[in-house]
């Protein structure tokens, strides 16, 4: 059945999931967190993304329970390699990265080289992967925000997470259960960002 396009009910009803997209602090996010199936389930749907070559330059890391606490021991202790003068407060930090949300999925790029498919374009698919995990969460009741920082351009917590030497974090999704309801903030005007081209 087509949609009626002429209809704003029904556009604002097809496209009610993309605009309900909220980002959820890791500090909002609690138990549960998506069951093992209920996971490979979002990720069923987060893989199908726009992918030149079907290159399926990506791959999956997830973090669960104690192995989040130590994860997070070892981010502390780097981080005081890093910057030994630092204050204990982002140590700290580091530290608690990843025991807030009970569930982070580092997505995880795998380029190279490609006589085909340039890696802007593979980052891209792995990208997109990120965002598509995180409306699937969404649509199943969840809530989740994708983060980066320090420790996606690591060497050393590239080799705690067995990266190989052509993959590198594009993301870490962190997931949960909303604490509460994530406010919105102000969005772009599309009508200020969109420009017709026209042959001079």
């Amino acid at each position: 059945m087509s949609l009626n396009t002429s209809d704003p009910r029904q556009i604002d009803l097809a496209l009610a999931g993309l605009d309900a997209r909220r980002s959820v602090p890791p500090k909002q996010l609690g138990e549960p967190a998506p069951d093992p199936d209920t996971l490979l389930r979002m990720l069923q749907s987060a893989v199908r993304v726009p992918d030149h070559g079907k290159r399926v330059p990506f791959r999956f890391l997830s973090f669960r329970g104690e192995a989040r606490h130590a994860f997070g021991e070892r981010l502390a202790a780097r981080s005081r390699e890093r910057d030994p003068g630092a204050s204990e407060a982002v140590f700290e930090k580091d530290r608690s990265r990843f025991s807030h949300a009970p569930l982070v999925v580092a997505v995880i790029g795998r380029f190279g080289p490609d006589e085909k498919i340039p890696e802007s374009e593979r980052f891209s698919t792995a990208s997109c992967v990120c965002f598509a995990l995180l409306q699937a969460a969404q649509a199943l009741g969840f809530g989740g925000i994708w983060l980066t920082g320090w420790l996606a351009y690591d060497e050393q917590v590239d080799r705690w997470l067995g990266l190989g030497e052509h993959e590198r974090v594009v993301g870490y999704i962190h997931i949960g259960t909303p604490k509460l309801d994530a406010p919105e903030r102000e969005r772009p005007d599309p009508r200020e960002l969109l420009t017709e081209w026209t042959p001079s």
